[in-house]
């Protein structure tokens, strides 16, 4: 049984089998970075609040954008893709004057859903090689877990300091 949190994010199962537990826990983590970005206008989206960095939340999304385009489509199922903002050197952080938050949303989504459609039937031990080296499906959910885990947490502190909002 699904159950969501007040602020609609899905609560991961505490009882689950391998899978559904690692799906459930990236869900949850992608949902949180949304929820980091509710109520901005461009502008807030767009602010870098933590000097000397240039980081901001429209930034880190667009950024897991193209994360999620690299391991589930150019690591995992070896396709030759450009990435969706620029160069893979870049990381996506660098914002467009023509790409607001609609935009970056709809792109960050679409990049999702082209990764659950690439991996649906796959099992977790299936392995990608990329560059000399070999990174399971498992290895890829649980790298994706942690890099939101760890993006959430500057999202945490740029929305505090945009306009005072905490909490997960």
């Amino acid at each position: 049984m699904e159950t969501t949190l007040p602020d609609g994010r899905p609560v991961p199962p505490p009882q689950a089998d391998e899978r559904a537990m690692l799906e459930a826990w990236l869900d949850f983590h992608r949902e949180t970075l949304v929820l980091k970005c509710a109520d901005l206008d461009d502008h807030q989206l767009r602010t870098p609040s933590a000097a000397p960095s240039s980081m901001t939340l429209l930034g880190l999304v667009q950024h897991m954008a193209e994360v999620e385009r690299n391991w589930f489509q150019r690591v995992f199922a070896g396709k030759d893709i450009a990435p969706v903002y620029g160069t893979w050197e870049g990381d996506g952080f660098a914002l467009r004057p023509d790409r607001g938050w609609e935009q970056v949303l709809t792109d960050w989504r679409t990049q999702i859903a082209r990764g659950q459609e690439l991996v649906r039937d796959v099992p977790l031990d299936a392995c990608a090689r990329t560059e000399g080296q070999e990174f399971s499906l498992r290895w890829i959910l649980i790298h994706l877990i942690e890099e939101y885990a760890r993006h959430n947490g500057h999202a945490d502190l740029l929305r505090e300091r945009i306009d005072g909002v905490t909490g997960a």
